[in-house]
């Protein structure tokens, strides 16, 4: 058998993509469960043909099937039953699960890379390592819903300001979350409307000062 599966990596028939190896990899998954997947990851007719698939990867039938059935088991495959155009009812390998898990396991991995950029852009506006206590806020803001935008945008508002407390970065956060903002975007928009009203009162202030009748006062 295990010359068989050799033989069949060697022929490069198949594509094994690193998204493929990764969700078998956290799902835990046999070396058969892993060939039948692959298989049917590249496999362009979705019908579901164990003889072929087992002649294919040099696995006996119950072999096979035992794997199919266990990643069926472990949520990842499905079989759907398909009218074709003779309106005969075939079963077709659906591997949206597959698809599902992975598309997640991705997200999840872009997350925890965001947030080593978040602590990475932290320590170097810093200027030092910050703090487990520190890392453990960055992780709080983040994980409750504060975009990465948001909270970088807190940190260099609190530095322009002169101040590197994350009791002061939190209170920003705050303020800016009271006030609905999701994006820098918010933020500027806010501020530039402030400064546009205070111009104008500014403005009105002084036409009042001009208009003033110092002569008759």
């Amino acid at each position: 058998m295990k010359e068989s599966i050799k033989k069949a990596l060697r022929s490069k028939k198949y594509v094994v993509t690193d998204v493929l190896t990764k969700l078998a990899i956290d799902k835990k998954l046999s070396l058969n469960e892993f060939l039948v997947l692959m298989y049917l990851d590249n496999d362009y007719n979705d019908n579901f043909e164990i003889e072929l698939i087992s002649k294919s990867l040099g696995l006996n039938t119950n072999d096979t099937l035992e794997a199919f059935n266990s990643l069926m088991l472990k949520g990842l495959v499905s079989l759907d039953s398909v009218k074709d155009l003779d309106s005969r009812f075939n079963e077709v390998v659906n591997l949206d699960k597959v698809y599902d898990a992975a598309s997640e396991s991705i997200e999840s991995d872009a997350k925890e890379e965001t947030k080593e950029d978040v602590f990475k852009v932290f320590e170097k506006e810093l200027g030092r390592t910050i703090s487990p206590m520190e890392l453990e806020m960055i992780n709080g803001w983040l994980a409750t819903g504060t975009s990465e935008e948001i909270v970088l945008g807190a940190l260099r508002e609190a530095i322009y300001n002169g101040v590197s407390n994350f009791r002061y970065i939190d209170k920003i956060i705050y303020e800016w979350g009271k006030k609905g903002f999701k994006t820098m975007d918010d933020v500027n928009t806010y501020m530039k409307n402030r400064r546009k009203s205070k111009d104008k009162e500014i403005g009105e202030k002084e036409q009042e000062i001009l208009d003033y009748d110092w002569l008759d006062n």
